[in-house]
């Protein structure tokens, strides 16, 4: 089985390309920039996808699929959009290939150029708003509250599998309402469904809070995160909900009539989260001997490996293992049964524990004997043996203890990371030493908070919602401050 030979210590960006890698989550591609995610990985996202999805219909939202072109014009209705997006974006010319005339291969026809460029979804504010235009009439067609689930390309330098790649793929609701009121509901109702998400299913603690302006979703009026602490001191934001106001309904003309018969702009949100999310769970909880996985997204949560000597033993220990198999999975219960006669079970042994489940099942001839079986646990390491009856109630229990752990030793761990800090001085020391969350005074400029950023590469990750009011001195510019703001280096 292969193993990390680089440790979180010693090379944090190491430790994670060769966990990604070696535990068979994702691989880089022939295109520069895109990954290949393999089944173990993919079965991962399918689990932050389903349940997810679920608690998007739980709120009402319906799914619905929008184009992955963008024709250029629609791009520049929006000011402040494009320029956010400008230098992110591929573009499509032309629509045809054709044989070089001299025979040296495929080439562009370069009289098949479009009339207008298209641009490949960084994402779909612009198409989505052009075609609302066409479904939203009158107030009864308000709410609509619709959600996608799509790939898309933002052109990026510098590349890290699942954190940061050119394609990527992520889910985006957008949401249309009559008041503003409704819309900053629902701005925040997502936000505290990401929140739920992460710390019930991810065992990952976040920090809720507003973006400041500087770090706002381009066209919003305001940027909502969640930011969690990965276990090398830096932030990662994992998801975010944004309140649009009435930019994208005045720029591509979305007017309803009221119940007083008099026409308004609709008010707009956007929120989204990505496959950013298994780079987050990956660095939050795995160790040095590999992945470990919240059981609540562990593709398969319990598997059992026999230990046998002879085809007859083998076939003894398969009924039992089938038959607790059964029990465990009426019980909703992802298990799986391990019996390939070209691993031995020590290697089996090492599979699973590289790759995260949560728990393992050994069964060898004395546990035929004595009725028991040997529970190792991922995260602890810890053993047992118990008594085949006790499983049902034992294993179920034990998956909410592992999900339980995770979340508490996360959330101990961002408390260790987190700083408070008074001085500049102070501030640059502990961003050197210790890292983590910084707790400082801000004076509430933009002129500051890139200043911060140029000299330390630190930026403010968020402003806590129902932050503490408290007065201070901004650590930059000793103006006055009457709260602090989470600074950290992020990825």
């Amino acid at each position: 089985m292969t193993k990390i030979t680089s440790k979180r210590e010693e090379d944090y960006s190491k430790w994670y390309n060769d966990l990604v890698v070696k535990a068979d989550l994702a691989e880089h591609s022939a295109v520069k920039g895109c990954m290949v995610i393999k089944p173990y990985g993919y079965a991962i996202w399918e689990k932050i996808q389903a349940d997810l999805d679920k608690m998007f219909k739980d709120t009402g939202h319906v799914n619905a699929y929008f184009p992955l072109f963008i024709p250029k014009s629609f791009f520049s209705k929006e000011a402040s959009h494009v320029e956010g997006f400008a230098k992110e974006c591929a573009v499509v010319t032309h629509y045809r290939l054709k044989n070089a005339p001299d025979g040296s291969g495929i080439i562009v026809d370069e009289t098949a150029k479009l009339e207008e460029e298209l641009i490949v979804r960084p994402t779909s504010e612009t198409i989505i708003w052009n075609t609302y235009k066409g479904w939203i009439q009158s107030y009864r067609d308000l709410p609509l509250l619709i959600n996608q689930w799509a790939n898309v390309v933002r052109w990026e330098m510098r590349t890290r599998l699942f954190l940061r790649t050119t394609e990527f793929l992520w889910q985006e609701g957008h949401t249309a309402h009559a008041t503003r009121e409704e819309a900053i509901v629902e701005t925040e109702k997502m936000l505290h469904v990401y929140a739920d998400f992460a710390e019930n299913w991810m065992a990952l603690p976040v920090i809720k809070g507003t973006k400041t302006a500087n770090e706002r979703f381009a066209g919003a009026l305001d940027t909502y995160c969640i930011e969690a602490l990965m276990q090398d001191g830096k932030a990662l934001q994992a998801g975010t909900s944004h309140f649009l106001g009435q930019n994208f309904a005045k720029a591509f003309d979305v007017k309803f009539v009221n119940k007083e018969g008099s026409h308004e702009y609709v008010w707009a949100t956007s929120w989204g989260v990505s496959t950013r999310l298994m780079g987050a769970l990956i660095m939050a909880h795995s160790d040095d001997q590999g992945l470990v996985l919240p059981p609540k997204l562990a593709p398969f949560q319990v598997v059992i490996v026999p230990i046998y000597k002879g085809e007859e033993q083998l076939k003894q220990i398969s009924e039992v293992a089938i038959k607790i198999k059964k029990a465990l999975e009426t019980k909703g219960i992802r298990v799986k049964y391990d019996d390939r006669d070209t691993q031995r079970p020590g290697w089996k042994f090492a599979e699973y524990e590289f790759k995260g489940v949560p728990i393992r099942i050994a069964i060898g001839g004395r546990d035929l004997e004595n009725g028991t079986v040997e529970v190792a646990r991922r995260d602890t390491k810890e053993k047992e043996s118990l008594q085949q009856t006790q499983l049902e109630t034992k294993i179920e229990h034990l998956l909410q203890q592992i999900q339980d752990n995770l979340y508490q030793k996360a959330l101990a761990m961002r408390e260790d990371k987190t700083s408070y800090v008074d001085t500049y001085t102070e501030f640059k020391e502990v961003l050197e030493t210790k890292g983590g969350f910084i707790m400082a005074h801000w004076d509430g400029t933009a002129e500051t908070e890139i200043k911060i950023k140029e000299e330390t590469k630190a930026t403010i990750r968020c402003i806590p919602l129902n932050n503490k009011q408290e007065s201070g001195t901004c650590i930059y510019s000793g103006k006055p401050s009457f709260q602090r703001v989470v600074f950290a280096r992020a990825y």
